[in-house]
């Protein structure tokens, strides 16, 4: 949003928003054809050009270790909450405002990723993780000594503070640790951890609440994240960057704009049609304040010397168009993370256990599919990796609604398991392509930008697919066979657990308003799968251009027992 390029040297990711790319050094085409140029960041670049921090494999080991525990904090801290719900409703009161538990975690992760993102290429990554990591630990020794629910979601925002730098910094880490061709490795197992997180969260959030205290919940964060902080501050080592000319200077009025925009904005989609109504006075006016604050936060990046979300983000083809295509990505999530537990409940009548397994069959292949994808873009390149994963997730989105009712299972589960394998190969080749696309000082703003847009993509998409979801279960229940059936998904979803509510046929009418509300949710999802590969059409360059550090091979620069030439995904 700033005026100025915001580039940091020549090696710091020198592609305009056409993808040119001049001032970066030399030009290697690779030799085999996967259609993505590959350059060298060389000169003065300084920290810009700075290498790998660890440089061995035997070197990396703990580093990712350390990083792969500091996902799984970040990544079981939203699943394992959920099943202690009633135990903590029933231990701290505050029943009507308790799904802020969830929002104001996703709030504070969501806000403060673009200023870990500066921060991290300001003075490096390992303070920033050393810092997350800490406050996430506090906030959870906060959350175990709460002693109401306000207090309660208070120290959980403090947690999401924490969340959003370990999120950020693990993946750029992720990132500066290996080279091109070796990042799948490391971006696969960091899948792995997200899709075991959300196997596992609710398992062992249900037996901690059952068997010890909800409380436990949060402390057991404490010994995993002591090994984490441990393995960072040992192991990890950051290359010594020059001195820089003048002071570093952060943009704290950026900061404290980016983040008064994104939570108003945020709060309104979140509590929107659920506290008040959309058209209320509360979301009228958080909208319209967020629309001022929003012209507010350009204006003061257009005139910072250092922006929190600098311009070039948004001029960039390459960065924008991902920014762009992985926020679509976040919007059409919502419908399998959220409302096929309802569908699986309420329609075809599963245990809690069981619609569980429906979706998590997704967390099996997404990380298989992610591994295995670099063999994919090696070949064709990131652009029509993700396209051709798009493609098939848009097909597959647009099969739900075809499915029979109420059908089997194994019906929602197969389309999950190919939806997952579909979107792992969207995914990671993006986030491998864009961050290789910037130098070492802008790849913590690029890397947060994307993950930026994917949080709020899932936010506007919980918003908006909710109350499709709820005007078509209204719609539907208009003329149903008796009177007083509530018009809201959640109501309806208690009401079908409670086998004598309604007569049978009444039964069958909810479960097949649930079905249609759940049928367009889909679609609406296709649509942003749609919007996913309009963004990699018309803005993403045919060829992503690759910036290779100084201790990567290219043909310009080999190394010894590395082939000359740039493999992966050029």
């Amino acid at each position: 949003m700033s005026g100025t390029d915001g580039r940091s040297g020549a090696g710091s990711g020198g592609t305009d928003a056409g993808g040119s790319g001049r001032d970066g050094g030399d030009s290697a085409r690779t030799a085999r054809g996967g259609g993505d140029s590959a350059r060298t960041a060389r000169g003065g670049g300084g920290a810009a050009a700075a290498p790998p921090a660890v440089t061995t494999p035997r070197g990396r080991r703990p580093v990712v270790a350390a990083l792969m525990l500091g996902m799984a904090l970040a990544a079981i801290d939203g699943t394992i909450v959920s099943t202690a719900v009633p135990q903590i409703v029933g231990d701290l009161g505050g029943l009507t405002v308790f799904s802020w538990l969830f929002s104001g975690y996703l709030l504070a992760v969501t806000v403060t990723l673009p200023l870990y993102g500066k921060l991290s290429d300001t003075f490096g990554r390992k303070p920033v993780l050393v810092a997350g990591i800490i406050l996430f630990l506090v906030g959870s020794v906060l959350c175990a000594a709460a002693w109401n629910m306000a207090a309660l979601i208070a120290f959980r925002i403090v947690q999401g503070l924490g969340g959003g730098a370990l999120q950020g910094t693990v993946q750029t880490i992720a990132a500066d640790l290996y080279p091109l061709k070796e990042r799948p490795r490391i971006q696969a197992k960091l899948s792995t951890v997200w899709a075991t997180s959300a196997v596992a969260g609710p398992v062992v959030g249900g037996l901690l609440a059952g068997y010890a205290d909800w409380r436990w919940i949060f402390l057991i964060n404490l010994p995993v994240g002591a090994v984490a902080l441990w393995l960072v501050v040992r192991h990890l080592h950051e290359p010594s960057r020059p001195r820089p000319a003048t002071r570093p200077r952060v943009d704290w009025a950026g900061a404290l704009a980016v983040f008064a925009t994104g939570s108003l904005l945020l709060t309104a989609l979140v509590q929107g049609g659920v506290a008040w109504p959309w058209l209320s006075a509360p979301s009228l006016g958080l909208l319209g304040a967020s629309a001022v604050l929003a012209a507010l936060t350009v204006v003061i990046e257009r005139r910072a010397a250092e922006p929190i979300i600098p311009g070039w983000v948004w001029r960039r083809r390459t960065i924008a168009s991902v920014n762009l295509a992985l926020g679509a990505m976040g919007l059409l999530m919502v419908a399998p993370t959220v409302f096929l537990p309802t569908y699986a409940q309420s329609v075809l009548g599963l245990g809690p256990i069981a619609a569980g397994f429906v979706l998590s069959v997704m967390t099996l292949s997404w990380p298989v599919s992610a591994a295995l994808s670099d063999r994919v873009y090696n070949r064709i390149g990131f652009r029509r990796t993700a396209m051709i994963g798009m493609s098939a997730a848009l097909l597959i989105l647009l099969a739900f609604p075809l499915l029979p009712y109420p059908g089997e299972p194994w019906h929602p589960a197969l389309l999950m398991l190919l939806l997952g394998a579909a979107l792992g190969l969207f995914q990671l080749p993006l986030i491998v392509g864009v961050q290789s696309t910037v130098g070492w000082a802008e790849r913590g703003t690029t890397t947060a930008s994307v993950l930026f847009c994917r949080q709020v993509g899932q936010s506007i998409g919980a918003a908006l697919f909710g109350a499709v979801a709820n005007g078509v279960l209204a719609a539907r229940l208009l003329d149903a066979p008796v009177d007083g059936l509530p018009g809201d998904l959640d109501a309806v979803t208690r009401a079908l657990e409670d086998p004598g509510a309604f007569s049978a046929a009444a039964t069958d009418h909810v479960r097949r308003a649930v079905d249609a509300a759940v049928d367009y949710v889909y679609i609406g999802a296709a649509g942003a799968a749609a919007l996913a590969l309009l963004a990699l059409i018309t803005l993403a360059p045919r060829r992503f251009p690759i910036i290779t550090e100084p201790t990567e091979p290219t043909e310009a620069a080999g190394t010894a027992g590395a082939p000359g030439r740039q493999d992966a995904a050029s």
